[in-house]
C-alpha cells in the first residue's frame, strides 16, 4: 500500500492516525479530522440503501455500544454522533467521536459492529497484504498517535481515502 499526502508534506501525528486507520480498518471508506471540533469523522458504505428501521438498529446499537465502553474506560464522551447520507444505491453511515475520549479498541469495536450489523453489505476494500503482526502495529501506532493527539494542537481539516491499494491524505 502506497501513502501520497497532498498540501504540507511532513507527515504529523494526525496525518499518520488517519494513514494507519485506513490501512488497519479495511472497511473505514473515509476519514475526516476537524481540529477545531477535535473530532474524527468514520465513514463507512453499506452496498445497497438500508431501511429506516434497519438505521434506526444501526445507529441505536453503535450508539449503546459507544456508551456502554466510555462507560467502562470510565470516560464521558464529548461527540459521539452517527448520522448516514443515501447516495445512489449506497448508504454512507458517518460516525463522529471526539478525540479526546477515543481509544484504539473503540474504533475496533465500532469496526466490528458494523461488520456484525451490516454483513455482506459492508463496503470493505480488499486487505491481504496485512500479516497479523502488521495489524497489531497498526493498532499500536493508532493508539500511540491518538494520545499524542490529544496534547497537541493540530490545526489542519484532513480528509483521507483508499484508492486503487493507495491512501490519499488532503489538507482541506
Amino acid at each position: 500500500m502506497t501513502f501520497l499526502v497532498t498540501g504540507r508534506e511532513d507527515v504529523t501525528d494526525s496525518v499518520g492516525l488517519l494513514i494507519s486507520i485506513l490501512v488497519r480498518y479495511p472497511e473505514v471508506a473515509t476519514i475526516n479530522f476537524d481540529p477545531g471540533r477535535q473530532v474524527l469523522k468514520f465513514n463507512f458504505i453499506a452496498s445497497r440503501v438500508l431501511n429506516h428501521r434497519e438505521l434506526a438498529v444501526v445507529k441505536k446499537r453503535l450508539l449503546d455500544s459507544i456508551e456502554v465502553f466510555s462507560m467502562l474506560e470510565g470516560k464521558q464522551t464529548r461527540v459521539s454522533l452517527i448520522d448516514h447520507q443515501i447516495c445512489d444505491h449506497l448508504t454512507m453511515i458517518e460516525v463522529q467521536r471526539d478525540v479526546e475520549t477515543l481509544v484504539q479498541e473503540e474504533i475496533a469495536l465500532i469496526v466490528q459492529l458494523l461488520r456484525q450489523l451490516l454483513d455482506d453489505n459492508l463496503v470493505t476494500e480488499a486487505n491481504d497484504s496485512l500479516f497479523e503482526e502488521d495489524l497489531l502495529i497498526q493498532e499500536e501506532i493508532i493508539e500511540h498517535m491518538l494520545d499524542s493527539m490529544r496534547v497537541a494542537a493540530e490545526d489542519k481539516h484532513l480528509f483521507a481515502f483508499r484508492e486503487d491499494g493507495r491512501v490519499l491524505v488532503f489538507n482541506k
